[in-house]
């Protein structure tokens, strides 16, 4: 059964943040909420944990996770930001966004995309996903939190408890949260592109709603 682990959704208590970096340092695979719905999450790198969360959502390996970063300035460590990438980043973020840019040479083959080698980033406007990839002093591997048959993503802990509970080691309960998707960005074209429309506003972004 995984242990939930209770924080305050605005201001998360350091040292409950702390119990679950140093969870997911020994590769405990987590549920937390973020600014769109819950995710799964583990440490960037823990091959293992990870295999756990392709399975949990059913996942082959040709999903991809997304790097879950604390700020804007740890984005430029596993992508490559051009100028006109970093003042679009820089007014989307924090925020419900999740960006495809190429992947920088940090990024393990395996982890990128084999072929364009890309890797998704976000930086959460969610304090406690925000409280967690600061913890962690590096970024952490995430994936929605969401049943393999399931139309919508989860966004209450218990129902997360309910749908996964013997597959989880740990459950962040920050309350309740939404179920539209972040939406997702290409970054590696000239002009950006809209991949997905969910939470994050198109017209933010100085991009046209009707593309997406």
């Amino acid at each position: 059964m995984a242990d939930i682990v209770h924080v305050h959704a605005e201001t998360p208590q350091p040292r409950r943040i702390g119990q679950v970096a140093d969870a997911l340092r020994a590769g405990r695979v987590i549920a937390y909420p973020t600014d769109s719905s819950y995710g799964l999450a583990c440490a960037m790198g823990d091959k293992n944990a990870i295999d756990r969360i392709r399975q949990m959502r059913g996942f082959g390996r040709d999903h991809f996770f997304t790097l879950v970063c604390r700020d804007l300035s740890e984005i430029s460590t596993y992508a490559k930001v051009e100028n006109t990438s970093f003042r679009l980043l820089k007014a989307a973020t924090p925020g419900a966004y999740t960006f495809v840019l190429p992947a920088s040479k940090v990024v393990p083959n395996w982890l990128a995309h084999p072929k364009r080698k890309t890797i998704g980033i976000r930086v959460p406007a969610h304090p406690v996903a925000r409280a967690i990839a600061e913890a962690m002093d590096e970024p952490i591997m995430s994936v929605t939190a969401q049943l393999p048959d399931a139309e919508i993503p989860l966004s209450e802990a218990f129902d997360v408890r309910e749908a996964f509970d013997k597959q989880l080691d740990i459950i962040v309960d920050g309350g309740a949260t939404g179920v539209e998707p972040t939406t997702v960005v290409d970054l590696t074209t000239a002009v950006p592109q809209i991949l997905r429309p969910g939470k994050g506003s198109a017209e933010a972004l100085g991009l046209d709603p009707v593309d997406a």
